[in-house]
């Protein structure tokens, strides 16, 4: 499989799973534009790496996910955009009653709203070109809910839908739109929960991880970075030229409770 002259945009890529993704693609030889909200060296750092081990051109461009103009301001610098995925996205926990309002602006603004303003700006590059992938990395979320993540429930339940629209305002093309819905996957940010979690719950490490985090997964094993990206590097593929539309769960089972 290779992409090599073609360019990815990933958002929300400096770290995880945006990261991993962008490694993957520009492994297999498209050129990488790197997102996220800062602005430093080690960003910057972080693309010059990537070009460096892959032999593509990749660079950094900051960008607030949470700015409508400045998510349509990234595509526009990026100069080309045949594979965009909008990976960007936040989360804040709290009953309903209690949520605060611009928490609740900000995670529909950074998970949803943004998709909406890249796509719209990477579609007209995608027809130009005559060739597009967009893949938006929803979450088990979008198809099932917990209590207090009303806000993240919502906007993951919105992306899918959005998928499902632009696949069929695309379907006669070769532009392909799908999502994928992650489970609760292995990244730095999680590894760094689990010593508070075995102090809290007086639980050995095994124990932590099966018993309270991935108490909703039913391989009772986290997803791993690398196989978000492999399932993003296939969708972008050849042979997935027919799927569009689609939710791909990759979460253990989660969805299927």
């Amino acid at each position: 499989m290779s992409h090599k002259g073609k360019t990815a945009v990933i958002t929300g890529s400096n770290s995880g799973i945006g990261l991993g993704i962008a490694r993957e693609l520009a492994r297999q030889g498209a050129d990488v534009i790197l997102n996220s909200f800062t602005d430093r060296d080690e960003d910057h750092a972080l693309a010059a790496e990537i070009a460096q081990e892959s032999g593509t051109n990749a660079r950094y461009i900051q960008a607030d996910m949470s700015d409508g103009a400045a998510c349509r301001a990234l595509i526009e610098k990026a100069g080309a955009c045949d594979i965009l995925v909008n990976n960007a996205g936040i989360q804040h926990v709290s009953p309903i009653e209690d949520f605060p309002v611009e928490k609740w602006e900000a995670v529909l603004g950074i998970n949803l709203v943004s998709n909406f303003h890249t796509i719209a700006m990477a579609l007209p590059m995608m027809r130009e070109a005559g060739w597009g992938r967009i893949v938006n990395v929803a979450s088990a979320h979008g198809l099932t809910a917990s209590a207090y993540k009303s806000a993240y429930v919502a906007s993951k339940h919105g992306v899918i839908g959005l998928t499902k629209t632009i696949a069929l305002e695309t379907a006669e093309e070769p532009i392909t739109c799908n999502a994928i819905c992650p489970g609760y996957v292995f990244t730095p940010i999680v590894e760094a929960q689990i010593p508070d979690q075995m102090k809290t719950h007086g639980l050995s490490r095994d124990d932590v991880i099966r018993d309270v985090m991935l108490a909703r997964q039913p391989s009772k094993e986290f997803v791993t970075v690398e196989q978000i990206a492999g399932t993003a590097a296939f969708l972008c593929s050849d042979t997935a030229a027919q799927i569009t539309g689609t939710a791909v769960r990759v979460d253990g089972g989660w969805a299927a409770l």
